[in-house]
């Protein structure tokens, strides 16, 4: 029962119906038409002839009389040469001579109906489906003419009527209807085909987005449909669905990593805390020393707390909405400056200098201030940190091409060439912050970088000849 409810077989189903349908309608259509045609021809063909015969018999019957041998005979020639029935009637209706061979014809001496003689009084032809008043057994086809002896000068003198069997039309009409009708039925047969097959192709890639679909509801993220540059609208749900595939792995190894992160920095404070703790309870640690390992246990507390905030960051700047970040505008010099307000006491303790060169009129940029002011702080923060003592740090704001650009360097341990890619990883800490960082969580350059994304910004970092130096833009408020 499912595969009928498949797309494809409704597609085809939809399509054979529609054009059994149109078939149908064009054999109805054909039918009255060609019938039409048919009859129509026929009819003017035999008034043709009969408007010949009358001329031909009018002028023979100047010379001899309507009945005569002669009429006769004309009349049989003309009935057998065009394959039709003759009959010569006098001015009342009374059939006189007949193109049968036989002498003693059984239509002469009858009459045909007063109003066919009427009608060809009045309009000089007269047609119709008719047995004539029981002349014929059964219906034909009939066409008459007056006849007149005098062209020039007619008079009636009579009528000349030529019938056509039934069954020879419908025989012409049905042989073309059924010719019609063959040729309809392979074109049908053929359509079907072809939509079938047409639409069953066009079916597959949807059913391979769904079995991929489900395979991705399993926990299978590596799965991917083939998009066979396609460019109509199959192609683009392809590399729809490629795309949202690629974002889900991203993210679902994010949240792997992000785990893995978590659990191995939670890992050694929580381990020191259970260890010490359960050494002061259990008197494994002297008294006289309980003082430096409790320092210890809050030591590693306040990292946890650190991590914790480190993470409520990483997921506030996560949820920021960039459509709403950059309908907002601030001054960047500002941000900057007061940033430096803040750190100052910090960078004043390391001995370290400061070396600004921020324009004086304001810098409008695009974005949320408050995120902004997180990501030049802590930049500023880092080049501290790593700085060397007595060196200067570095922090310059300029304009380019629509774009506002802040670099803050400073003078320390050249990071390596392999670190450089990883530097803006969440939880990943350098060999040199390991060392001279005891604080760090490893959150806040991945911080930084996940805000400047969310505002449409660029960062990127150089160190070499113990020169660090990191760049960041964003776009200028129009």
């Amino acid at each position: 029962m499912r595969k009928f409810h498949s797309i494809y077989i409704k597609n085809f189903i939809t399509i054979a119906i529609i054009v059994a349908i149109s078939f149908a309608i064009m054999a109805v259509s054909f039918a009255a038409v060609s019938y039409g045609y048919i009859i129509n021809s026929k009819t003017q063909d035999m008034m043709g002839s009969a408007l010949a015969a009358s001329r031909l018999i009018s002028s023979y019957a100047s010379a001899a009389e309507l009945d005569s041998l002669d009429i006769r005979g004309l009349i049989v020639l003309l009935g057998e040469t065009r394959e039709m029935h003759i009959l010569i009637t006098d001015e009342t209706g009374t059939i006189v001579s007949c193109s049968d061979r036989d002498l003693e014809c059984e239509h002469i001496g009858k009459s045909v109906p007063r109003a066919v003689v009427t009608a060809i009084n009045n309009s000089g032809q007269y047609t119709a489906l008719s047995k004539l008043g029981g002349v014929y057994d059964d219906d034909r086809y009939v066409v008459g003419v007056s006849l007149h002896q005098d062209w020039e000068y007619p008079s009636f003198d009579g009528l000349i009527i030529i019938s056509g069997k039934g069954e020879n039309l419908s025989f012409v009409w049905r042989k073309s209807s059924r010719m019609f009708l063959a040729i309809g039925i392979l074109v049908m047969l053929a359509a079907f085909v072809v939509s079938f097959i047409t639409t069953k192709k066009q079916a597959k890639p949807i059913k391979e987005i769904a079995d991929a679909a489900s395979r991705f509801g399993k926990g299978d993220f590596s799965v991917r449909v083939d998009e066979n540059d396609r460019l109509d609208e199959i192609g683009e749900l392809s590399r729809a669905f490629n795309k949202m595939a690629d974002s889900l792995e991203r993210g679902e190894n994010a949240r792997r990593d992000l785990i893995a992160n978590v659990s191995h920095e939670l890992k050694t404070p929580m381990t020191t805390i259970t260890g010490f703790a359960d050494g002061i309870l259990d008197g494994t640690i002297p008294p006289e020393k309980e003082r430096e390992y409790l320092g210890v246990i809050s030591s590693e507390t306040k990292r946890l707390s650190r991590l914790v905030r480190g993470m409520l960051d990483m997921s506030r700047v996560q949820a920021i909405d960039r459509e709403e970040a950059m309908q907002k505008s601030f001054d960047l010099g500002e941000v900057i400056r007061l940033a430096l307000v803040s750190l100052e006491k910090k960078i004043t303790d390391r001995g370290l200098d400061v070396d600004a060169n921020i324009p004086e009129e304001p810098v409008m940029v695009s974005g949320d201030r408050d995120s902004i002011t997180q990501v030049v702080y802590n930049l500023i923060d880092n080049a501290a940190k790593f700085a060397y003592s007595g060196t200067s740090i570095g922090i310059e704001l300029y304009k380019e091409r629509e774009r506002a650009f802040v670099t803050v360097s400073n003078e320390g341990d050249t990071i390596s060439k392999e670190e450089l890619p990883l530097i803006f990883d969440r939880f990943h800490k350098t060999d040199r912050s390991r060392s001279m960082d005891k604080d760090g969580v490893g959150l806040g350059l991945y911080i930084v970088k996940t805000i400047l994304d969310s505002h449409g910004g660029e960062i990127y970092v150089t160190s070499e000849n113990n020169l660090t130096t990191f760049v960041f833009s964003l776009a200028l408020k129009d």
